[in-house]
Parts: C-alpha cells; structure tokens; sequence
C-alpha cells in the first residue's frame, strides 16, 4: 500500500509541474493523435520529431498528425471527447464549451506559470476558465485593422475616421467596415469610449454572469460615432480584403487577408491601425477584439502520458516553434519573446496589429447568443432617426442580454434550427433577397420518445443551409460544416444530441 501511494503521488507531481526533475519518470514511447490545420500538418510532423529527438526526458512520440480545422476540432470533440485528439488546436472562441464538455485537461500550477510568464496577457485570458487555465496559447494574431489603397487615401488622414469617410465619399470609393452583420467588428465603436462586456465563468466553463456597459452614457457615444460611418452612402458592410477588386478603398479586416489585399494593390496597399472619432470635441481611438487559437490537451487516464502530453505541447507552444509557424504561414506569435523578433515586428500586417493593441479587449470567454443579440446594433443605428433613436437601439440590446440568465431550462438546454429560412410561410430559401431572414431566426424542435430532436416539416430549396444550435446559442452547434440540401423537397430536420449527428426526414 505503501509504494502504491508513493507512485500515486509521484503522479501527481507529474501533473502538477512544467519542468521534470527525473527523465526516468516520463521516458518511453507513446502512441498520439494531433489535430492540427492542414496548412501546418506538415510542419508540426517536423516539430514533433524535433521535440522526440532533443528532449531530455527520453520521451519519443509515435504521432499520427491529422489535418482538422479549428472549428471541426471543438466540435468533434465534444460528441465524442475519448475519439478525440490527443492535442488539439482551437479557436478560442470554443474555449467554454471545451471546458463545459470535460474536453481539456487543466494546466498543472508551474505549466500555468510558464504560460502566464511568456504569453501576452490577453491571450492568457482566452486560456482561462474561473482561476484556472486550460489551454496553451499558440498564435495571438485574430484582431483586426485598417488596410486602404494609398491611390485615394492619404496618409495623414488614416487617423481620422472622419477625414477617411470623406476620402471615398470624395472618390466614390467603398469604406468596408463589418457594422451591420457582425458583433466581432461593431464592438470597436463601444471599447473605444470605455464600454465593456465581461461574462464570467465558473471553473465548469458554465456562465455565470455578465458585466455590460454597451447601454450607457460612453455607449450613446460609441453609437453617434458608428452612425457617421453607417449613414455614409460609400460603407460596405464588409470585412473581406477582396472588396478592393469592388471599388472599395478601405477594408476593416485581418492578418488572413494580407496576401490578398497585397496582390490585388501592390505598391498601393497601406497598413494602419485603427482611426479615431469625434463626438462632441472628444475624440475616442476605435478599439477591436484581438483573438487567438489555442492548443488544448485531451484528459488522460494514464497521469503519465498526459504529463509527456503537457511537455509536447509547451513545446509546440514555445518560442522556437511559433516562429516557425510565422516564417512559414505568417502566423502571428503569442510567445513574448517572438513577438519581440525583427522578422514579426517587419511583417507590415503583424505590425498593424501591434499598434491597434493598446486599443484592443482580449476576447475572453463570451456567451454564444451574444454575437446575435450584438449584430443587429449596426442596423438599428442606421434606422435610427434622431438621439432617442440611438438610445432605444442599446435599450434593446441591453434587455436581450440581461435575458439569458433567466432563461427557461425548456430554452437554455433545448435545440432550434437556424439558417436561411422565412418563417412567415414555412420555407427554406437559398435566396437571401425579398426580406428573407439570413440566419436571423430559431426554429424549434421537440424531444421524441427515441430522444431524437425534430423540427415541423419545411419546403426547402436545393443548396439551402442550416445548423442546429443549443439554448439559442452558437456555444453548441452542429454540424461543424453548414448542413447543405441536396434536393428540393418537403423535409423534417432531425437531430441526434448524443452523437451530434444532423439528417432530413422526407415528409408526407
């Protein structure tokens, strides 16, 4: 009994540390799956022969690497976490409902000190639920900045958001900035007057509360500011980098588009952070969300393997590996010391981001039905005819978010269909013109005998697309790629919660 509680407690102390004062502990060979993109399947094979080859520990992995996207990974793993990757990488946005599902394994306390002493703070952030982190953070380049063709925008009016509305007025140019569609980008406008959102989480990943200033003196501010953009007859509602080869001159958009707004301008693409605005004689610098991917640890039921686990992936966190994921994918570094690096610091998208830092909010951990209940802020805005116009717009937003905890347990833990659909006749439409709701309305299934969820009977189109989502929520979705129809028909859509599994039924 005695050397039983001995191994047991050199175990946890496995568990408990980042760096392992005997190799003998963690030495052998052990059989993994890694979920990673495609595009850095190849290199992380490299990395992990790297790592097999140079550790101290005489750990050698025997991994078979898969290319999974960052969306498909959350989603496979939580309907099935023991089939899941051994690591995994995820956008961090999945972070909770990994966490709510069992499907990370906590940072013991010195790999949680090594994380906190080499990641920047905000994508530390990303990485915790309640006190505790459950994550390591492997880029920190998901924000957002300004690029604008220098044919017809200045250089000294970047800084304005004003002079730059007038610029493509001027020219008869797009300004492409996502206001009507998308939370992720309307949010500038309410963090640069101070506002904020923070949603708490107990240690289960489950939300517990929400601290929101968007409906407040600062946030009638931020609304007065977006209408000068939303009201101009040259904003596009747009964040792709593509809209330069339209007639656009500024595009609000990402690292992910550098290459194609670099081909489509050339000599002509300029790279800014974001401008400020006016309002009443005060000007407020626009902020952003800046955003990550995180690579997650699948909990193990040998202690020791998952030990080895949490040593490989600090290693593919580190450093060394993070700058090589930028050298050869451009992908923006979260490690301190490689942000630091000349070769980031002269990548000109990676810089702009830099300098929009100061101004961005870390996007933490955010309750799925928020991005509904924001979106439409951007629309409201525009329709808004005077101040008490403005004002009503937040009022609204603020009595859908103080809603979601006091939701019915029918609403929170039931499933709805939601995709391009028209619920005053009952249709499905791939068309999103005539008024047609995109994406906009639930519709509800009920539980059968053979716990099967079901919708009523719809027509629908060929090609048109939908998901199922939990507590009217993005937190829980399926499937991980939109449902497409095959063939026009009359069809009930069926869902399988324990497998996450998405059908049609052909109805009478």
């Amino acid at each position: 009994m005695k050397k039983l509680l001995a191994i047991l407690l050199s175990v946890v102390m496995l568990l408990g540390c980042a760096n392992f004062a005997s190799a003998s502990q963690l030495a052998g060979t052990y059989d993994i799956t890694v979920w990673v993109a495609e595009e850095i399947a190849d290199l992380t094979r490299t990395q992990i022969d790297n790592f097999n080859a140079a550790n101290e520990f005489g750990i050698t992995f025997n991994a078979t690497v898969e290319p999974v996207s960052e969306a498909d990974a959350a989603t496979n793993m939580i309907t099935d976490v023991e089939a899941g990757g051994d690591l995994f990488c995820f956008a961090q946005d999945q972070f909770a409902r990994l966490v709510q599902a069992g499907a990370l394994a906590k940072l013991g306390q010195r790999a949680a000190e090594w994380v906190k002493a080499n990641t920047s703070a905000g994508v530390v952030a990303a990485a915790t639920s309640g006190e505790e982190i459950y994550a390591y953070p492997l880029t920190a380049d998901n924000g957002y900045f300004m690029y604008y063709d220098k044919t017809y925008i200045p250089e000294e009016d970047v800084d304005s958001l004003e002079a730059l509305i007038r610029d493509c007025e001027d020219a008869g140019k797009y300004f492409a900035f996502e206001m009507q569609s998308s939370a992720w980008y309307l949010a500038s406008f309410f963090f640069a007057t101070g506002c904020v959102s923070e949603w708490q989480t107990a240690d289960n990943g489950e939300f517990e509360s929400v601290y929101d200033t968007f409906n407040s003196p600062a946030g009638l501010i931020a609304v007065k500011g977006m209408k000068k953009l939303v009201d101009s007859p040259y904003h596009l509602s747009s964040s792709s980098g593509s809209e330069f080869s339209k007639n656009a001159a500024i595009v609000v958009t990402g690292t992910w588009d550098y290459v194609t707004v670099q081909n489509i301008l050339g000599d002509n693409m300029g790279v800014a952070d974001l401008p400020s605005f006016e309002v009443d004689g005060e000007s407020y610098h626009l902020g952003s969300f800046n955003g990550c991917k995180l690579m997650g640890v699948r909990p193990q039921k040998d202690a020791v393997k998952a030990a080895a686990l949490h040593q490989l992936a600090q290693y593919l966190t580190g450093e060394a590996c993070q700058l090589e994921r930028f050298d050869k994918r451009a992908w923006g570094p979260s490690n301190i010391a490689a942000q630091a690096s000349e070769a980031v610091q002269a990548n000109p998208g990676l810089a702009a981001l830099l300098a929009q830092a100061p101004y961005s909010v870390p996007q933490g951990q955010i309750h799925g039905s928020w991005w509904d209940i924001a979106k439409v802020i951007g629309e409201d805005v525009k329709n808004a005819a005077d101040e008490d116009g403005l004002q009503e717009a937040l009022d609204n937003y603020y009595n859908k978010i103080a809603s979601l905890f006091t939701l019915s347990d029918d609403v929170k833990y039931g499933w709805t269909v939601i995709g391009t659909c028209n619920l005053t006749d009952g249709f499905f439409y791939t068309d999103y013109t005539d008024g047609r709701s995109t994406w906009t309305d639930d519709i509800p299934m009920t539980k059968g005998d053979d716990g099967l969820w079901r919708s009523a009977a719809y027509e629908m189109e060929a090609g048109t697309e939908f998901k199922v989502r939990q507590g009217r929520s993005w937190d829980n979705n399926f499937p991980a790629d939109n449902f497409k129809v095959a063939e026009a028909g009359k069809y009930v859509v069926v869902f399988d919660e324990a497998t996450g599994e998405v059908a049609l039924e052909a109805a009478e």
